[in-house]
């Protein structure tokens, strides 16, 4: 599983040819084109680098969706499991994640072009992503990734220092800087911690939340692109959307999750011949036969409060706006 994906980013690579790629969560389903010819109807938007011209779409006000989130019973079941599995030491954190339908009708293309989100892909007729974060970025003989862990409503009393002193934040966030070193040092070298625990804001339909952050580096040869493909495979699935252990709780998550989380919680980004730059495909819209559905979650570990969790996952329910 990954094989074929990384093979295809690797013959990209050895001629450094720019191109695009995209791949779910399950390794098994992707997009790669070169840049020059990439077909019609995707749209990416990496902090500034994109394929569009258009800018933000203005709009009047925000408006409401029509939710309908995964009952709470449901969830707490789930919930429940996810606790059952720490206990036995089958996992000590687990992204879990649940699918909310939208009644409303949606134009993905003017979602993709309003949102403030530093990472943006469109697909037509498929889904829309605007994520806050990015996954890995390689520039010269530099490798980084950012994982994101640890939520908060910003207009909650002060929401900064509540996050930052909360137990289980700082745990959570801990054990998925642990896990992204442990990802990167194998596949580069002289890994360290180059900032961590920083705060960003986010955009969030008519409320902002606080998210954090922290910025892990390492050192790669010249050759890195040689290998882009063989890199990637080898990090993915994300780990702040699996958890740590990283194999057993993926496989915890398609037990218990109960649906397929397709290209949400995958990857997309774009490599230009001198640099890749990637981002984890959250905050997410699909277009389905049956509607549309925007998929989310959060880290469980064992001091997880089963309501605060569920309320995380329904703030990341929205709709950008400018």
């Amino acid at each position: 599983m990954g094989i074929e994906f990384a093979q295809a980013l690797n013959a990209f690579g050895k001629t450094k040819t720019p191109f695009f790629f995209v791949v779910n969560y399950a390794k098994d389903n992707f997009i790669v084109e070169p840049l020059s010819s990439l077909r019609d109807g995707i749209y990416y938007d990496l902090k500034g680098f994109n394929n569009t011209s258009l800018g933000k779409v203005p709009i009047n006000q925000a408006r409401p969706l029509c939710k309908e989130f995964i009952a709470y019973s449901r969830y707490q079941e789930a919930f429940s499991r996810v606790i059952e599995e720490i206990k036995a030491g089958n996992t000590y954190l687990l992204n879990l994640t649940a699918p909310t339908k939208i009644k409303d009708f949606l134009d993905l293309e003017l979602i993709f072009h309003r949102a403030t989100a530093p990472f943006k892909l469109y697909i037509k007729d498929t889904f829309v992503c605007f994520s806050p974060e990015r996954f890995v970025k390689i520039e010269e003989q530099r490798i980084s990734t950012y994982p994101m862990k640890g939520t908060i409503n910003a207009t909650l009393p002060n929401a900064r220092e509540v996050i930052l002193a909360d137990e289980k934040e700082m745990a959570e966030h801990v054990m998925v800087v642990d896990l992204l070193r442990n990802d990167l040092s194998m596949v580069a070298k002289n890994v360290r911690v180059e900032a961590f625990r920083y705060i960003e804001k986010i955009h969030a339909g008519d409320h902002e939340l606080l998210q954090i952050s922290s910025k892990i580096v390492g050192d790669v040869d010249d050759t890195w692109h040689q290998r882009v493909g063989d890199i990637l495979d080898t990090m993915l699935p994300a780990g702040s959307i699996t958890g740590t252990p990283k194999k057993k709780s993926i496989e915890i998550i398609a037990d218990i999750e109960g649906y397929d989380r397709g290209f949400f919680s995958g990857i997309f980004g774009v490599y230009d011949g001198k640099m890749l730059d990637s981002a984890v495909m959250i905050r997410f819209i699909e277009q389905t036969q049956e509607g549309y559905v925007f998929k989310s979650g959060g880290g469980i570990t064992l001091l997880s409060e089963c309501q605060k969790e569920y309320d995380e996952l329904c703030d990341k329910v929205y709709i950008p706006c400018v």
